[in-house]
């Protein structure tokens, strides 16, 4: 699965055109194997991503990632990070940050 489409990549622009506490997340990536889950907000153009990351040890935090190192993880039976088709926001990424903070996960 193509983990960052054009269509994403328009959708990321846009975002970044609004005031920084106005930004959704545009992607959701997750790993079909495990608890790992991230909400990304903003892209680099390049390479580094921003958004909520959850490893899934219950500790959610904002940070960067690397969309080269998502790529590169597979996990159990190979898999590797898909993103969720038929996900799609309804709140900023601030709102899902204190949300994940208070549960301890996505």
């Amino acid at each position: 699965m193509e983990l960052l489409t054009k269509q994403i990549e328009k959708d990321f622009e846009k975002n970044m055109t609004l005031p920084e506490l106005d930004r959704k997340p545009v992607v959701k990536y997750f790993h079909p194997a495990g608890s790992a889950t991230w909400l990304i907000s903003e892209f680099d153009g390049k390479d580094l991503m921003f958004g909520l990351c959850d490893l899934g040890m219950g500790f959610p935090e904002l940070g960067y990632v690397s969309l080269a190192e998502l790529r590169s993880i597979h996990g159990p039976l190979g898999l590797g990070i898909e993103r969720d088709l038929h996900w799609s926001a309804n709140e900023t990424l601030s709102k899902y940050a204190e949300a994940a903070r208070q549960k301890g996960h996505i």
